[in-house]
């Protein structure tokens, strides 16, 4: 990990919802992620096969096939502990911030029943989710979940193709699940009002960031094939006060 200008903002430590609430991210070890989870980092390494079976993202528009991926929307209890509705909607963003593909409705297939059965699935959901809503100080219920795989099999492939962005909404969670045979796709932070910023590769499955989205900037560099077609997989949970991001109007 090497700093870009703010050797001062502190990673792994005990508070990360302190940490989250004071610098606008937090970086948590694949320890206390699992710890936010309520879980053992079995059970959180275990995660790696929900992501065996992801169907292609048929909407990227760079051309690429690199991307696969699952999506659900959630509405959580006033104490973020249970799902209480399921809302099948597309995913959307305004082209503000996502100007490569905001500003339409982007439908893809949904997380499994059974993967969002899985005790460390939901313990990722509603641990980090508490972690979000403690550091906001209010409920966080509406939760969009994404499963990506970045995949290098034809080549170069792209976490992030909008480049450094914000989500529109109040946090992201970014959830490292497995790295197999893959150079690059490091992790850059920037804050949104300077030019601040740090960078760090997440390398050990069950790390995980979390963001502060209007405080925050992030992206993952592109990643490349190391000897092989590899991937990348990553859970991205992304957390609303006022309900889902969708088109005005």
């Amino acid at each position: 990990m090497s700093a870009i200008t703010t050797p001062s903002w502190r990673l792994d430590d005990d508070t990360p919802a302190e940490t989250l609430a004071a610098q606008g991210f937090a970086r948590l070890s694949p320890a206390a992620s699992a710890r936010a989870a309520a879980v053992g980092p079995a059970a959180l390494a275990a995660l790696a096969t929900h992501w065996a079976d992801l169907p292609p993202d048929e909407h990227l528009r760079d051309g690429g096939r690199y991307r696969f991926r699952r999506h659900a929307s959630l509405v959580m209890s006033e104490d973020g502990r249970r799902i209480e509705q399921r809302v099948d909607r597309p995913h959307w963003q305004p082209t503000d911030y996502n100007a490569l593909h905001g500003g339409y409705e982007r439908w893809f297939a949904p997380v499994l029943d059974a993967t969002l059965a899985d005790p460390a699935f939901l313990g990722l959901i509603t641990g980090l989710g508490a972690l979000c809503a403690t550091a906001a100080g209010h409920p966080l219920p509406f939760v969009e979940v994404h499963q990506f795989r970045i995949d290098t099999a034809q080549g170069i492939g792209r976490p992030t193709p909008e480049g450094a962005h914000r989500d529109g909404v109040d946090f992201v969670a970014v959830v490292l699940i497995d790295r197999v045979a893959v150079r690059g796709g490091e992790t850059r932070v920037f804050d949104a009002d300077s030019p601040a910023g740090l960078r760090f590769t997440m390398v050990e499955p069950g790390t995980a960031l979390l963001l502060d989205d209007a405080r925050m900037i992030h992206e993952t560099t592109p990643l490349q094939p190391d000897g092989a077609a590899g991937h990348r997989d990553t859970l991205v949970l992304t957390w609303r006060r006022e309900g889902f991001l969708d088109p005005v109007g």
